[in-house]
């Protein structure tokens, strides 16, 4: 059987013994390397950065591979194409092959890493179209990860997405979302509808509101809430022995 070629990863290795692994996937329209810029030039209010606070995790910034783009006639790196940012859940069922083709994707970069440092020291994280990517991932693997943090996002309209083993793992794996009010490429509802469905399968969802920030996190207040998340899980982690 051929194997399954999947676009470039960027990794950025820890600088102290490794603890934890964050997989972050960008969003459409984007690329590893210059979302995993972008996140690492975001400062907290003390003008840290996500390298410094934790050094002993690693970075994990998967690529979408290069797919037609039917509204931009053109080719972009996106997790699946869609017809509306906007309005994701347009004609939703012929994102289904690309977006499988995906999950497939970060899926065998969720179970190397578990190899790694357990699948309770994996965070998966994603903006925008990863975001929504990375929820598929979230509600349907049946694996229980160290937590889950999302920005700009919303819930992919697939079918079966809640599953007998969501509802088992959703109280076992933390969840923060977050979503700028000024976000004119993803409207907040859709953040919002996000959460809420969420809830309704028995995730404990922190939600995180700010008035600026665009299609991006707010910073510093948004940078500072993503830190004390991660670190809730880091804690949580050692006083578990996980």
């Amino acid at each position: 059987m051929a194997q399954t070629s999947f676009p470039t990863t960027s990794t950025i290795m820890p600088t102290a013994p490794h603890s934890h692994t964050i997989i972050f996937l960008h969003g459409r329209g984007s690329d590893a390397a210059t979302f995993q810029e972008e996140v690492f030039e975001t400062q907290d209010s003390n003008d840290a950065f996500f390298k410094d606070i934790f050094p002993g995790i690693k970075w994990v910034f998967p690529e979408a591979k290069k797919r037609w783009a039917e509204v931009d006639k053109e080719e972009m790196h996106q997790w699946f194409d869609m017809e509306s940012v906007r309005d994701p859940w347009r004609n939703a069922q012929e994102q289904q092959n690309s977006l499988f083709e995906s999950i497939e994707q970060i899926l065998s970069i969720v179970e190397t890493e578990a190899e790694f440092v357990g699948s309770k020291n994996v965070i998966l994280a994603g903006i925008s179209q990863g975001c929504a990517t990375a929820t598929y991932i979230l509600l349907t693997s049946g694996i229980e990860l160290g937590g889950f943090f999302g920005l700009c996002g919303w819930l992919p309209s697939v079918e079966e997405t809640e599953t007998t083993r969501t509802k088992h793992l959703a109280k076992q794996i933390p969840v923060l979302l977050q979503h700028c009010e000024d976000d004119d490429v993803v409207p907040i509802a859709n953040g919002q509808d996000l959460r809420e469905r969420l809830g309704m399968m028995g995730f404990e969802v922190q939600w995180q509101s700010f008035e600026e920030g665009g299609h991006w996190l707010n910073e510093p207040n948004g940078m500072d809430g993503i830190v004390r998340f991660i670190w809730q899980i880091i804690h949580a982690n050692e006083e578990a022995g996980t």
